[in-house]
């Protein structure tokens, strides 16, 4: 078939599209940024067309000739109430542009929970775009799943966090509220197979894997799989969801604004009620031990197809170079190394940055300033790298986004995403020089944002200065160095 995968830059959509490529089907993804797929192995093999699902007009074209589409939008964003007008309008133009374009069938992957018992916004929410997409003539099969567990999931980063960082847990009520995970192979297995379903009707079924588990049993059998301790767990009945999102974004990768929904979320049972689609009954699929057992065994080989926060939940920000920011006030910081290396080699040695090798100077100072953020509601550093060497645009890395990334010009830009008064970025390019060796050229960029951005820039300079400039030069002897440290 000829198939449209909406989110294909996600968490599912990633792992969905070389799947649907493996049986044969023909793919076209749908993106608001084209560049954020250049790097991914599969990219030479699918269409990528360039469209916002809150934009109709930009849907035709996408949409047009599909024999079926995946919908796999979902923003956690912004207060509940925006992302549940921004879930019904999205869901609202896909399907009148599907019914347009005369597609076979959408199918929705959401989110489980009994329809008779008081949601959360975030639950209500992902039903309510199941049933806005069921209004038109286009078929919809919705598939609704509760905690998915995969390495690189929210739910397994989550969970694992939360048992590896604290010994001793002094939990709030919903750590025994009832939820039945499934494996991230048997949803992606589970949403290739309702392709090839031959009645194009509306349908909605539960999906899980065959244990009902409280969170509290997650934890435990977590700690238990990856080898540490037993956890000992003490119960707060006064400690409430409303107090747990920000101790959870202290604690997890999690920022606050997409760990509240989260937490709220967890306050309903979410088993399975429903049928499920034929062949994938709860007690044939993989048990929540043998889950955990591979995402454990892919975080160790470095081994992780997508990560939940490489979403690209907004469009791409302008770049220090684009006309958007011309005329605007730019501080930069430019620092330069010369290296015996090859520039290949030192480009390597860049791309290795954050994540377990670090920043290569002060990586203290780099661990405090993520501590800082967390607490201040920011992403922090907990969300680390997908590989430590490969690189591709649009991934999250600690806390920066990889903005670009030209290997054949030995050029890496990151984009801040740690909470600061502006907008800022580390820029590098590697180049050979005449006579042998190479430069490094690092720039640091950043736009204050009124007068408190202009202080943070002045006021922290002399901190950041010497930071600077011991990294690029570190970065230039690592280079010199990586027969040695290759594969370290």
């Amino acid at each position: 078939m000829k198939v449209l995968v909406t989110g294909a830059t996600g968490y599912i959509g990633g792992r969905l599209v070389p799947r649907l490529l493996e049986q044969g089907h023909e793919v076209r993804c749908m993106t608001r940024d084209w560049e954020s797929l250049t790097l991914d192995p599969w990219r030479d093999q699918v269409e990528v067309v360039t469209a916002d699902a809150l934009e109709p007009e930009s849907l035709g074209p996408a949409l047009e000739g599909c024999d079926a589409a995946y919908f796999l939008i979902h923003a956690m964003k912004g207060s509940p109430k925006r992302f549940a007008e921004e879930g019904r309008r999205a869901a609202a133009n896909f399907r009148d542009a599907a019914d347009a374009a005369e597609v076979g069938r959408i199918i929705y992957l959401g989110g489980l929970g009994a329809e008779d018992d008081e949601l959360s916004e975030h639950l209500s929410s992902r039903q309510e775009v199941g049933r806005v997409l069921a209004m038109g003539s286009t078929p919809v099969t919705e598939l609704r799943a509760a905690v998915i567990i995969g390495s690189g999931s929210m739910s397994f980063e989550m969970v694992r966090h939360l048992t590896e960082v604290l010994p001793v847990m002094m939990t709030p009520r919903w750590v025994e509220t009832r939820c039945q995970p499934i494996a991230v192979r048997d949803v992606l297995e589970t949403l290739t197979s309702v392709l090839d379903d031959p009645d194009p009707a509306n349908k909605i079924y539960d999906i899980g894997g065959p244990d009902i588990l409280t969170y509290h049993d997650m934890m435990r059998i977590y700690a238990d799989v990856a080898g540490l301790r037993k956890r000992m767990v003490i119960p707060l009945p006064v400690f409430s969801a409303s107090l747990s999102a920000p101790f959870v974004g202290l604690v997890t990768p999690l920022p606050v604004n997409v760990a509240r929904p989260l937490i709220e979320s967890v306050l309903n049972d979410v088993v399975v009620r429903r049928p499920s689609p034929p062949g994938f009954a709860p007690d044939t699929l993989l048990p929540y031990r043998e889950a955990l057992d591979r995402a454990l065994y892919s975080v160790s080989r470095a081994d992780v197809e997508t990560r939940w926060s490489d979403a690209l939940t907004s469009p791409a920000a302008p770049l220090p170079g684009d006309p958007a920011w011309s005329g605007a006030l730019m501080q930069t910081d430019q620092r330069v190394a010369d290296s015996t290396a090859r520039a290949e080699d030192l480009f390597w040695a860049v791309t290795r940055i954050g994540g377990d090798v670090g920043y290569y100077s002060m990586n203290w100072a780099w661990t405090i300033r993520g501590w800082i953020d967390q607490i201040i509601g920011g992403v922090g550093l907990r969300r680390g790298r997908r590989h430590p060497e490969d690189l591709r645009p649009g991934e999250s890395l600690d806390f920066f986004r990889v903005a670009e990334i030209e290997p054949h010009l030995g050029r890496l830009l990151l984009q801040a995403e740690m909470k600061v008064p502006g907008t800022a970025w580390l820029e590098w390019s590697a180049e050979p020089v005449e006579g042998g060796g190479s430069r490094l050229t690092q720039t640091a960029w950043f736009v204050p944002r009124g007068l408190l951005g202009r202080l943070y820039w002045w006021v922290l300079l002399p901190f950041h200065a010497p930071i600077w400039r011991h990294m690029v030069h570190r970065m230039a002897r690592t280079a010199e160095r990586r027969p040695d440290l290759a594969g370290s």
